[in-house]
């Protein structure tokens, strides 16, 4: 699947549109990230069957309650102190639009992280509800006031762009997560706000290179795990359930690369988004649920 062929939220009509709101009121973040728009676009049969069977993931107490340990465990190998308001290089108004942003993008990333490694797994051979969930949280509704009503539409800097707007942060960031021509939203976003962009990035690369960072986000990555494999059952997302329900191979075999390019270079940006989210004082809930 070609990653620049998308189809944005605001092309949507009838049931793509639908599948959309379904996606934002189900993450609870009002964004549709690339990973969908990019499905949409070349499968968007086949999306729709695998969203809906994907879709119970997030619907459960136990995955409220992994979502705030996955937060906490990124923030707890950061060293950078939040960043006064008052010293950005910003409006007001634009430091309340910044933040309600980057609230976005931490409510959606361990969102990210599971559905990548999730959708990976079934469809590429990978261990799935392999030591399945028995305690209440398993199947306990999701709690409703967790990451409710905090996040904002998230707008974005064109890819040139952003790159002319904040030359140098966007070589730092390409170069530390050896992205070669394309520029994750969380980027292309910052960009907007050149300065703060700078600042955030001066306070947060020694943290991002530093060995408590990198202890922290093997602990995220291995809850990730531990919440995959805990899945009380398995979407039917194997390539054999989805060739049984109707679809072609071929597009089956595309969505599963389509996912694996996700996982491997997404690994290392996700965490990114609660660091940047908690330095302006944007990261949700801490220690609100345990997990596991």
């Amino acid at each position: 699947m070609d990653p620049t062929i998308q189809l944005l939220a605001h092309e949507a009509t009838g049931w793509r549109a639908g599948t959309y709101d379904d996606i934002e009121r189900t993450l609870r973040a009002p964004l549709v990230n690339s990973v969908w728009r990019v499905a949409m676009a070349h499968e968007p049969a086949l999306f729709r069957h695998v969203w809906h069977q994907l879709k119970p993931v997030f619907e459960t107490r136990r995955f409220g309650a992994f979502s705030v340990a996955y937060r906490d465990t990124v923030c707890s190998g950061l060293d950078a102190d939040e960043l006064d308001p008052a010293a950005l290089e910003a409006a007001p108004a634009e430091v309340t639009e910044l933040r309600g942003q980057l609230a976005t993008f931490d409510i959606v990333a361990p969102r990210l992280a599971v559905a990548f490694e999730t959708c990976d797994r079934l469809l590429n051979g990978g261990d799935v509800a392999s030591t399945p969930g028995e305690d209440r949280a398993a199947t306990a509704p999701m709690p409703a006031w967790l990451d409710a009503d905090r996040g904002r539409p998230v707008t974005l800097a064109g890819m040139d762009e952003a790159a002319e707007r904040a030359p140098e942060a966007v070589a730092a960031v390409s170069d530390y997560h050896d992205l070669g021509a394309m520029l994750p939203s969380i980027h292309r976003c910052l960009a907007q706000w050149p300065a703060v962009f700078d600042a955030l990035w001066t306070r947060l690369e020694p943290s991002f290179t530093s060995t408590a960072y990198g202890a922290a986000t093997d602990e995220a990555a291995a809850l990730v795990d531990a919440f995959v494999r805990g899945l009380p059952t398995a979407p039917a997302l194997r390539p054999e359930q989805l060739q049984a329900a109707g679809f072609e191979a071929e597009a089956v075999d595309a969505l599963a690369d389509h996912f694996a390019g996700f996982t491997e270079n997404a690994g290392d940006v996700l965490p990114t988004l609660v660091a940047y989210a908690d330095t302006v004082g944007a990261a949700g809930e801490r220690d609100a649920l345990s997990f596991p």
